[in-house]
């Protein structure tokens, strides 16, 4: 065994998928383990993970991965998080809490930000301030909150009402019944992120109990990933942290659940807005335990079975569910992020009764899979598809290495030998490809699916009024407790609460706060990155050239403009978007049409945006045709792009039911989930003729569209298919289209036969361009749900007050984000998150997140103002809002989101001189100006541009506040 500084280096294996080599350490003193994948990456990757198995559901893993971010014996200041978040040029700063597991990851490419970062984290998790400061669990957790003698007695805490929000989404309170339906004697029936009637129960010993056990180097799981000196880093964690320590035997084993001897069904309920009907609104899932995570062809076999049985268009299993009546929508899952992974099989929009169905329609479908062979077509799509998304490694804004260091997390907390199981992916692709001859996937749904009597049918039904009964009943248990109180008992609730208050709003001490490292402004790139854009027409078409480095993949994005389609019309190109792809055409069935995108390209979609400009009343509106494919499938790629375009039997109303059907079963959810932005988007179409279009296009009103067309089919369906068809004929213009190409081969070679071709079947006919007089209504609106928290938006222009867009609008949403909002929305007010974005064309919002408040946090906005007017900042603190600001801003890009950023820079006319005029008015951003913004956030906060999406009583006691108030979801 060889040894290197204070560690045994157990295994040592190349990854030549990442191309990489992995390393297994483990630290002879503490038995710490440590896994390093070594490679030419500059996006360096740490994380820091314990296993965490609750044993109750008081959320004690949860409240302590935020609450150890508050402060530790090296850096003190109370939020040292926040103090990063502003003052860092990480590219990932956070934490997360997984049902049997803790992980706090960071990233950067910064070297000297990259071990600033590992070392506040490595001294938060094994040194915080939770031992000095009760108040810190009280923030985070949950506390008392009694103003005076007479007033209400109530819960409060960050955990706590993320919680409520959690559990006011019936998908997310799914998810954790399922794990509780099969796995009951496990850790895995406890609730780690907390169930909010139980979190009060929580004592701060207990809480503290649980950090003692857990949160020891002997329990640790270290991860580091990319270009940096290894040594080095290893010594640094031995040095400073893990020398420190001794072995200590820490018993967080996760103990298996026994096989059921046969299936078991559970039913329960979930809340409904009093207003909402019952039918129609159950869920029905079928739901299985899946082997265990250390089986990687397993792992992945059910990600390839997931896609082709029920995520791709036409997918067997979710086609015959559909046609049987059973739900408006069908969706899988496959978490593998447990030790006895699941696979569910769930029905949305069902009824109860439908029960017994829904699970015969199920094992039928699967038998005669069984019987007649996986369609093998679509098994050979899906792992085409999967081949190209690893050579492609596109994770978005997400750095590589924190998703790699995820899946090792995936086998490594089972097994300390076994971190490289799921990332190590070609033996077992090529598995997976000979899975098809041998018949693999007919054995694995046999067992897994079909025999496997480890199962279960959960059906979560509704309950009109549940969360209010639930709210009440706490509140009378408050109201119960406080009775029971007497005077002096009563003084130290109001004394408490006092005492948090004060807490919270006394800011760190200054040394303290110094003891945060932090970059310095020589760090920053002071240029920005320009653009790639080189124009070349192509038969009257512009072709916007974006020469990228892609690893022989090309991008290619066709744009047709809708500026000339009227408004009322943009509704339809939004559903048209929606549909192609997923409907039959001339020469395919929708599923094997699925089928030929992922055998002959990486992936086409069809997307529609309203996009925006310097200007708040000017849009563009566009449908979008993007395509990725290796260089060698351009051409295959084009015929397929034409058959979408040219070819979609957009008349196929049967079809067309079932796919309205599917879209409003899944924007609900999704509207609900990301209620800030939902009610931001809302409050911004009352002030901006761009936003407003957006709004009737996409947000709430594109849903009510949507809900219509599902309710009056029959009736409109004729109607329907006219206007797919005309928003069709009118984009298909040669004047609409504008080609965008990343890639790093000859544009010319590469696509200029297949833009020739397909150019023949555009029109050149001119089209008029109507004139619409829009004016947007001020307003303000709430939109009642049965959720348990609220989401409070407002929005105003400051252009339209006659103020101009500066840079230093970016360090301000810095500042409000993590520090005015922060404190008083989050820290004071409870909720879970708060935003704010002062756009260059003047829109701007203020937006929160699963929030317990309502016009507090509006009275909070409405001071926005005067916290600007009497800003005050050190000039270190000056240098700490522009670090956070830039390294929010460059985010590194790969190439596919280059190559998108800069077309879209090219198509709202944004020149490198204004973005550089930005960066350079941002750079030089001092206490001054902050302060000569005040006038400026004025204009905005006090538009009376109100949107609220949340708890319907809530919403009734403050009714005077609004013009409207309505139900909609």
């Amino acid at each position: 065994m060889k040894r290197m500084g204070a560690y045994d280096l157990l295994e040592q294996e190349a990854i030549p998928e990442l191309s990489a080599t992995g390393y297994i350490f483990r630290h002879r003193k503490t038995k710490a383990r440590v896994v390093v994948i070594s490679n030419e990456d500059t996006n360096k990757v740490f994380t820091i993970g314990f296993r965490t198995p609750p044993h109750d559901d008081t959320g004690v893993p949860h409240i302590m991965e935020h609450s150890v971010l508050c402060g530790s014996r090296k850096f003190p200041a109370k939020d040292p998080f926040v103090e990063l978040a502003k003052g860092s040029l990480n590219t990932f700063l956070n934490a997360m809490t997984y049902s049997d597991k803790t992980v706090y990851p960071i990233a950067s490419y910064n070297d000297k930000d990259f071990q600033n970062l590992m070392d506040v984290y490595l001294d938060a998790v094994f040194h915080p301030n939770i031992y000095i400061h009760p108040e810190i669990m009280k923030q985070e957790g949950w506390h008392y909150e009694l103003e005076t003698p007479d007033g209400e007695l109530t819960y409060n805490g960050v955990v706590y009402n993320e919680m409520k929000g959690v559990y006011s989404d019936p998908n997310q309170e799914l998810a954790r019944l399922i794990q509780m339906s099969l796995l009951p004697d496990t850790t895995y029936a406890c609730e780690s992120g907390g169930e909010p009637a139980t979190i009060p129960t929580l004592t701060q010993e207990a809480f503290l109990d649980f950090h003692r056990k857990y949160y020891h180097p002997s329990n640790s799981y270290i991860y580091l990933y990319g270009n940096m000196d290894v040594e080095e880093k290893l010594r640094f964690l031995d040095e400073e942290y893990l020398c420190h320590y001794d072995y200590q035997k820490v018993d967080s084993r996760i103990h298996m659940q026994i096989e059921y001897p046969g299936p078991v069904k559970k039913t329960y309920s979930y809340s409904l807005s009093e207003s909402e009907d019952m039918k129609d609104n159950t869920f029905l899932s079928y739901n299985a335990v899946i082997g265990t995570s250390l089986q990687p062809e397993l792992y992945m076999a059910l990600q390839l079975l997931q896609s082709v049985l029920l995520d791709m268009p036409g997918a067997p299993l979710k086609q015959a569910l559909i046609q049987a009546g059973i739900g408006k929508d069908i969706e899988s899952s496959y978490d593998s992020t447990i030790q006895q992974p699941i696979f569910s099989i769930i029905a949305h929009n069902a009824n109860e009764e439908d029960q017994e169905r829904f699970e015969q329609v199920i094992r039928d479908t699967l038998q005669k899979i069984c019987e007649e062979g996986v369609p093998k077509k679509a098994m050979q799509a899906a792992i085409n598809s999967l081949e190209f998304q690893l050579r492609e490694s596109d994770f978005g804004r997400y750095p590589k290495g924190l998703m790699y260091g995820l899946k090792v997390f995936d086998s490594w907390l089972y097994d300390d030998r076994a971190p490289f199981i799921h990332i190590k992916m070609d033996e077992t692709l090529g598995f997976m490809k000979r899975g098809l001859e041998n018949g693999f996937f007919e054995r694995t749904i046999r067992t897994y699916l079909l025999d496997n009597t480890h199962r279960s049918l959960v059906v979560l039904k509704p309950e009109q009024g549940l969360n209010e009964k639930k709210e009440q009943a706490v509140k009378a248990s408050l109201a119960e407790y406080k009775a029971s109180l007497d005077p002096g008992q009563i003084e130290q609730l109001i004394a408490d609460t006092k005492a948090l208050k004060k807490y919270q709003e006394d800011p760190s001490p200054e040394e303290d706060i110094r003891k945060i490292p932090l970059l310095e402004i020589a760090d920053i790139e002071p240029k920005i990155q320009p653009q790639q854009n080189v124009v070349k027409d192509m038969l009257g078409i512009p072709v916007v050239v974006h020469p990228i480095f892609t690893n022989g993949i090309a991008y290619v994005h066709l744009c047709f403009k809708l500026d000339k389609l009227p408004v009322e019309m943009l509704p339809y190109a939004n559903l048209l978007a929606a549909v192609m792809g997923i409907i039959d055409t001339e020469h395919y069935s929708y599923n094997e049409l699925a089928s030929e995108i992922r055998l002959k390209s990486g992936s086409i979609q069809t997307s529609f945006d309203v996009r925006g400009s310097l200007n708040a009343d000017e849009y563009l509106p566009t449908f979008d045709v993007k395509a990725k494919m290796l260089y060698e499938q351009i051409e295959d790629t084009f015929k397929l792009i034409e058959e979408l375009l040219l070819h979609s039997r957009l008349d196929d109303t049967k079809r067309l039911a079932e796919i309205l059907a599917e879209i409003k079963a899944s924007m609900k959810p999704d509207l609900l989930s990301r209620g800030h932005s939902t009610a931001a988007a809302r409050a911004m179409s009352y002030i901006s003729v761009g936003q407003y279009v957006k709004e009737r296009a996409k947000g709430i009103d594109y849903y009510e569209f949507i809900d219509d067309l599902n309710q009056n089919f029959e009736a409109k369906k004729e109607d329907l298919v006219k206007q797919l068809q005309a928003v069709l004929e009118e984009l298909l213009h040669k004047e609409n289209l504008v080609i965008s190409y990343t890639g790093d081969n000859d544009v010319e070679e590469a696509i200029g036969m297949n833009v020739t071709l397909f150019s023949v079947y555009l029109s050149n006919r001119s089209v008029a361009h109507p004139v619409e007089q829009l004016k947007p209504e001020l307003r303000n609106e709430a939109f009642k749900t049965a959720s348990q928290v609220q989401y409070v938006a407002t929005a105003g222009n400051y252009k339209k007050a006659g103020f101009e867009t500066t840079g230093a609008l970016r360090v301000l949403e810095t500042i409000f984000s993590y520090d005015y909002l922060w404190i008083n929305v989050r820290v004071q007010g409870g909720a879970y998150g708060c935003m704010c974005g002062f756009g260059d064309n003047g829109t701007s919002y203020l937006t929160s997140y699963r929030d317990p408040k309502l016009m507090e946090t509006y009275e909070v906005y409405q001071k926005a103002a005067e916290y600007v007017a009497g800003f005050r900042a050190e000039d270190r603190d000056m240098t700490k809002y522009i670090i956070g600001t830039i390294g929010a801003a460059d985010i590194p890009l790969n190439a596919y989101d280059r190559g998108e950023r800069d077309f879209s820079l090219y198509l709202t006319g944004i020149s490198d001189e204004y973005r550089q005029k930005r960066r350079d008015e941002l750079l030089s951003t001092n206490q001054a100006t902050i302060r000569g913004l005040a006038q400026l956030v004025q204009s905005v906060v006090s538009s009376g541009a109100i949107c609220v999406i949340g708890n319907e009583k809530k919403i009734e006691q403050e009714a005077e506040h609004f013009k409207n108030i309505r139900t909609v979801f």
